[in-house]
């Protein structure tokens, strides 16, 4: 039987260029694709599909929270990052968020396909040069507690989170999620709470520091 795959990424050449390729395999089927995050959710709900490949930069819902709702709602479904990003802060997140594998998009195709397998049979696979950011993460965390993580917030924050230092205004936000902007005032007013963060600003350079956002794209 073949592994059902989604591929994410808002670049559609890249998008194209794997499709293409693992279209060549008996063993993988690519069953659709998503230029965003919020898409990409979506089409796992509809699909159920064996295992998402994931982009990390992604607009209107990033990769690490697009993987944080696939994992909560569908665990079945195995996530592999696929990334020009091997900060620590994008590798954990994604780790953090569920995904089962983190891959750089210098790597070879066979490598991609490799990565596919290894986590549809319930493994977990990285990049040979992530895997010494992951140790030295953890070595890290053991020296020092992070108090202050994007686990403090609950998904729906998040969204509102990204959206907001992405440069949306709360009513630009509230037509967006299809809430009433009163709600996202309450969803501000609990992000601002709970990150102790009381600007815009403040809470753009904790977005960038947690991976939610990036500087340049």
């Amino acid at each position: 039987m073949s592994i059902r795959v989604l591929v994410a990424d808002d670049h559609r050449i890249m998008r194209e260029g794997l499709r293409s390729l693992l279209e060549d395999r008996p063993d993988i089927e690519v069953i659709a694709e998503a230029a965003d995050g919020r898409r990409t959710v979506q089409l796992a709900r509809e699909l159920s599909p064996d295992v998402v490949i994931m982009d990390v930069a992604m607009p209107d819902l990033n990769g690490i929270g697009a993987t944080r709702q696939i994992i909560a709602e569908l665990p079945g479904v195995k996530v592999v990052a696929l990334s020009m990003h091997s900060d620590t802060r994008f590798v954990t997140g994604m780790l953090k968020a569920g995904a089962s594998g983190y891959l750089l998009k210098d790597c070879a195709f066979e490598e991609v396909a490799r990565a596919i397998k290894a986590v549809a049979a319930d493994q977990t696979y990285l990049s040979p040069g992530i895997v010494g950011i992951v140790i030295d993460d953890y070595v890290d965390r053991l020296r020092k507690t992070d108090s202050l993580t994007l686990s403090t917030l609950m998904p729906r924050e998040v969204e509102v989170l990204q959206l907001l230092v992405e440069g949306r205004s709360t009513q630009q936000i509230a037509s967006h999620l299809q809430l009433s902007a009163i709600t996202i005032e309450t969803h501000l007013r609990q992000i601002i709470n709970k990150l102790d963060v009381h600007s815009v600003a403040e809470l753009t350079k904790y977005a960038i520091r947690e991976g939610l956002v990036t500087v340049e794209r």
